[in-house]
């Protein structure tokens, strides 16, 4: 597994560095956004490890050029921007995961591990589907009646989620804390916004409607 490390801290990048090395990982570092990114773009990374407090080019907007551009990789935003607000703007970015400083090494191997079965452990043809559409893990592509179907990180992580539980009722709570690990806040009504943008991609112009309201118990995805 290649992993790009971009963090400005020198002594934690050491750190971070050595200790994913002796777990047998390749990993190379930047020490600014501008630089990770050209990094990230031009490399051949499994895992891109971001700070968020970046010199150049913060690692908010590095983690939005990178998923606009390479799909296909990882993202970890390492921060001590732990505020629900900065996890917001990170999973809206495009991350996969948000860990928090300061940091146990242990979890940061465990998350790192978990996004390479995520990415990798799949398989270039695994998919997720019900009815006519389909969820292509490894690409990320998502479709409906063969047409392309475009999703922000957010409302793709969600899809997936909804496809993972499909024909069983996920609650708000259950959204909120396993798809974004925020905790859920009864005065947002943000799940409902993310359901409402994903029925209009995926409900509104297509036969059966997949995404069902159960009312007081939350949503279940089925044909």
């Amino acid at each position: 597994m290649k992993i790009l490390l971009v963090e400005d801290e020198v002594k934690l990048s050491s750190f971070v560095r050595k200790g994913l090395e002796g777990e047998g990982y390749w990993v190379d570092t930047a020490f600014d956004g501008q630089l990770g990114l050209s990094m990230a773009l031009r490399g051949e990374y499994d895992l891109v490890i971001l700070d968020v407090s970046l010199p150049q080019l913060n690692g908010f907007e590095v983690c939005r050029r990178l998923r606009a551009e390479r799909p296909q990789v990882a993202i970890l935003l390492l921060t001590a921007l732990g505020g629900i607000a900065h996890k917001t703007e990170g999973y809206d970015a495009g991350a996969d995961d948000y860990l928090v400083k300061p940091f146990e090494f242990q979890e940061l191997l465990l998350r790192v591990r978990a996004l390479y079965r995520r990415y990798h452990d799949a398989g270039p043809g695994r998919t997720l589907s019900v009815a006519d559409l389909t969820l292509h893990l490894t690409t990320k592509r998502v479709e409906r009646s063969g047409q392309p179907i475009a999703l922000t990180a957010r409302e793709y992580a969600l899809l997936e989620y909804l496809l993972l539980n499909q024909g069983h009722v996920v609650s708000r709570v259950d959204i909120a804390e396993k798809v974004w690990e925020l905790k859920f806040d009864t005065n947002t009504n943000i799940i409902e916004v993310y359901i409402t943008y994903l029925r209009r991609k995926i409900d509104k112009d297509f036969s059966p409607k997949l995404i069902h309201t159960v009312v007081g118990m939350g949503y279940v995805l089925r044909a």
